[in-house]
């Protein structure tokens, strides 16, 4: 059988930084709050909704307000997120690619699950995900090995014959609490250095290099 191949959404398959930053600031914005530059934004995403929020509230910030801006930037990203997140150029073909190559392929994503199940429906048609995944209530988001789990037992394929795509340290931990293999993509959130030092040993600066390491 082909090995698992479970790509991350954020920074991976998608460019979602322009809409996950205007719904941050949408919601920053309705409670008085200061508004942040992309670049800043970049550095909040990788971990889920909540710690988005909390790296982009003022320092200090009461609890329930935090859980008030969380839920407005919920709402308004349900909304608008068609604006401002695209697939990366070159993704939807590699991704029939493989699929024409038989890999079994799965997205797990620290994103809400609602929102990643819409967004790989909307994005990628005619790619078949045998299993979306985004952080759900009472399941622990990467790097928690919960959710790669999870995948590999509905692949019905041993963790070790499944491979983590990713752009975030978040991917290469996850991936190594799991027992499964991980290449690490630059085109995303992080800098190469920093998915050097979290131990990524197979890189890929392009798509190219991408798929020769997959094929």
């Amino acid at each position: 059988m082909k090995q698992g191949l479970i790509f991350d959404l954020d920074g991976t398959l998608v460019d979602s930084l322009q809409g996950i930053a205007s719904s941050l600031n949408h919601a920053l914005n309705l409670s008085g709050m200061p508004i942040h530059q992309l670049e800043a934004v970049r550095g909040f995403i990788g971990n889920g909704a909540r710690l988005l929020i909390e790296r982009g509230v003022p320092a200090g910030t009461a609890e329930a307000l935090v859980g008030t801006v969380e839920q407005a930037f919920k709402e308004n990203y349900e909304c608008t997120w068609p604006q401002g997140t695209v697939a990366y150029d070159g993704i939807v073909e590699l991704l029939k690619n493989l699929q024409k190559q038989n890999f079994p392929l799965a997205i797990l994503s620290n994103k809400p699950h609602a929102f990643t199940e819409i967004i790989a429906t909307q994005l990628f048609p005619g790619v078949e995900f045998t299993c979306v995944l985004g952080q759900r209530e009472g399941i622990p988001h990467k790097p928690d090995p919960a959710g790669a789990l999870e995948i590999a037992h509905i692949l019905g394929i041993e963790p070790q014959d499944c491979t983590i795509i990713g752009d975030s340290t978040m991917d290469i931990e996850a991936a190594r609490n799991a027992g499964m293999k991980v290449i690490a993509v630059t085109w995303g959130f992080q800098e190469r250095e920093h998915l050097i030092a979290a131990g990524a040993y197979q890189i890929a600066d392009d798509l190219a290099e991408l798929s020769a390491m997959l094929e």
